[in-house]
């Protein structure tokens, strides 16, 4: 056992807010730590921390246990470098670094002197500091900073740079860096995903399936918690529930004690009033009878007493308030809501991105992903007209009007109450605005709190719910679900869901693009490429072209295509086979499997479907021919894939290579349809 707490309880100043909060945790368990804001999981952090202490109750951890804790920013000094921040994880070995150092130049000095008896002992101390320095791994505290920043995503050419000056995200990779360096046998991690971007986060997810040790993670990210987490730990009312399954099994188990709970509760309450009911009969026939019978009364008081000393259930609340967002627009767009044209943008000396082309249609949901620093936040301001390109045009279609949801935290120097702030937006007078609010969550005394102390979450709802009443029909979204607990993340998607107006929202959040995204942008090394769908997709479509870039590097091993004409189409096959299996045209992106991907009416190949049936065409005969091979060869990678050792260990991947294996299966059977088709 590393962790047990027993009927844990805290005061957050006057308020109660963990009231009886009980569980265990072992060596090795990775347990997510989830609840709605406010329900106190940043507080029990501060006590496993040892940060703070409980106010009842026991908490122990295994001692002599080392306690590696990230928080949701973190924070160092203002002059220190990313590298010595990063160094920090090693002060003990440092500090004995140094000691040698200064024995070294003690014994020299002895040598010389010719003081025997003086070096003696030093030699002693030096060769005690120097097996401590080299078991601790002394020797290899920059390479071993070297792998774990690189892993991460922490750029050599960021070391020499001050803490203070990093973005949120890269302050969370050099926190989370330093923690992983030190080795620590217990792992705490407060919303470690928030401004990571998907490479880091698929990195971290990596380290975690293989740390030894024991993890206890904060997240609403539900994508992330299904990959790491064994266990499930839900603050709630106080209390504390445990599940012994990841995000997606909690969510069925939790529903079935839900409603087993409500039939207990059920059943104990018709038990109860059956119970009142005998009590109350026995003591009318007790006062009926003449003379009195007090045999009924004893028997109705012993009846009191057991009921007195039943365990009243609590009613569960099958289902939670939570913000009642529902987005709606004024008026529709155009057919184009926007449109980009060879869009080149830089930024302190480096080009971010250079002849973007796209064009977002009304009604079509589009999630801009890729690493941070790859400006997709730049882009979403030359959108909205708060910078201008270097080159290129962005035009936004008729009659659109935006609404920009920008990743900030609320203004230090906002002094205005929630409803001061709620009101000068929208214009709206006091009573309705305090209704509105409550939609939102603020109750009470809440719409009275000052705008610039507000947390991330209710920050973002607040904003939520002035976007809402402004009805715009293209939504910009940076980043919407940090800092939003999961039921409001959920309310957040079924909105976007039912929305009839444009979308383009920047996210790492791959469960929240899986629900709203029916097209994913990827920005990466300065050129956008779009596949069509959700991110399993798109994840999909990049496992498949890996595939087959790594089937065709192993057939080019085996050996040579032949000269001639038939060496030209392998030729062509292959590079069909490395691109996805077709040819993009210039600024086009990816093109993945979906209804998107068809040619349209107003197309050269939709005026072509409409003429009268005639000859097959030769060459369209020919093309379809390689396109199959193409496609049969990147589904016989994959296969092979499949068989490899590798993956027979790795449920994840088998998963991944099975969706994109389904993919090829299908589209090798519509060619071969459209091939039967056409020489019939």
């Amino acid at each position: 056992m590393m962790i047990q707490c027993a009927h844990i309880q805290k005061y957050y100043g006057a308020e109660l807010v963990l009231t009886d909060v009980s569980f265990e945790i072992k060596e090795g368990e990775t347990v997510g730590l989830i609840g709605r804001n406010g329900t106190g999981k940043t507080t029990l952090m501060r006590l496993l921390t040892g940060s703070e202490a409980p106010d009842q109750g026991a908490l122990m951890i295994r001692k002599d246990a080392v306690i590696g804790s990230l928080a949701q920013i973190p924070d160092y000094g203002r002059e220190e470098t990313v590298y010595h921040v990063l160094q920090s994880a090693f002060r003990p070995l440092l500090e004995a670094r140094a000691e040698m150092t200064r024995l070294e130049v003690e014994m020299s000095l002895a040598a010389a002197d010719g003081q025997k008896s003086d070096l003696e002992p030093l030699l002693q101390q030096y060769g005690r500091l120097q097996e401590s320095f080299e078991r601790g791994g002394g020797y290899e505290i920059e390479a071993g900073i070297d792998r774990v920043a690189g892993g991460i995503g922490i750029p050599k050419d960021q070391y020499d740079r001050h803490f203070s000056s990093l973005s949120g995200g890269e302050k969370t990779k050099v926190g989370l860096a330093v923690i992983l360096l030190q080795n620590p046998d217990i792992l705490l991690l407060d919303e470690p995903t928030n401004h990571l971007d998907m490479a880091a986060i698929e990195w971290l997810e990596g380290f975690l399936r293989s740390f030894s040790g024991t993890v206890v993670v904060i997240s609403h990210d539900r994508y992330f918690l299904d990959a790491v987490a064994e266990k499930i730990i839900e603050i709630e009312d106080g209390e504390a529930f445990t599940y012994h399954c990841n995000y997606s099994k909690y969510k069925e188990e939790k529903e079935t004690r839900l409603l087993q709970q409500f039939a207990d509760y059920q059943e104990q309450q018709k038990k109860i009033k059956k119970m009142q009911e005998t009590i109350k009969q026995l003591i009318e026939w007790g006062n009926r009878s003449n003379p009195p019978n007090p045999g009924f009364h004893r028997r109705a008081a012993s009846m009191q007493k057991a009921l007195d000393r039943m365990v009243k259930l609590k009613k569960p609340i099958l289902e939670r308030k939570r913000i009642d967002l529902q987005l709606e627009q004024a008026d529709r767009s155009g057919k184009e809501a926007l449109i980009l044209s060879e869009v080149s943008q830089s930024a302190g000396g480096r080009k971010l991105y250079e002849g973007v082309s796209r064009t977002l249609r009304y009604g079509e949901n589009a999630a801009l992903i890729g690493g941070n620093g790859a400006g997709k936040s730049t882009l979403l301001k030359s959108i909205l007209g708060l910078s201008s390109p270097d080159a290129g045009d962005i035009r936004l279609g008729s009659r659109v009007e935006t609404g920009y949801l920008a990743q900030e935290s609320a203004p230090a120097d906002e002094e205005g109450t929630v409803l001061q702030y709620f009101r000068d937006e929208l214009g709206m007078e006091t009573g309705e605005a305090r209704n509105q609010l409550a939609r939102f969550l603020f109750y009470g005394s809440d719409v009275f709190k000052k705008v610039r102390s507000l947390s991330g979450g209710e920050w973002t709802r607040l904003r939520l719910a002035i976007l809402m009443y402004k009805k715009p029909n293209l939504l910009l979204l940076d980043e919407p679900t940090n800092h939003l607990d999961i039921d409001s993340r959920e309310a957040l998607e079924e909105a976007l869901e039912e929305y009839p107006g444009s979308l383009l929202a920047v996210s790492h959040d791959r469960y929240f693009i899986n629900k709203i995204a029916g097209q994913v942008w990827l920005l990466d090394n300065g050129q956008l490429s779009v596949t069509w769908g959700n991110f399993d997709d798109f994840r999909a479509e990049r496992l498949k072209r890996e595939a087959g870039a790594e089937a065709a590097g192993a057939d080019s091993q085996r050996r040579v295509a032949p000269r001639g004409d038939g060496g030209a189409a392998t030729g062509r096959a292959t590079a069909a086979a490395q691109s996805g299996g077709a040819a993009l045209a210039p600024g086009a992106g990816v093109a993945g499997p979906g209804p998107a991907a068809a040619a349209s009416p107003g197309s050269a190949a939709g005026r072509e479907a409409g003429r009268p049936p005639k000859a097959p065409n030769p060459a369209a005969v020919s093309k379809l021919e390689r396109d199959i091979a193409a496609a049969e060869a990147e589904l016989a990678a994959v296969d092979a894939a499949m068989l490899e050792p590798e993956a027979a260990c790795d449920a994840m991947r088998l998963t991944e290579l099975q969706a994109a294996r389904n993919q090829l299966q299908q589209r090798v059977d519509d060619l071969l349809e459209q091939y039967f088709s056409l020489i019939e």
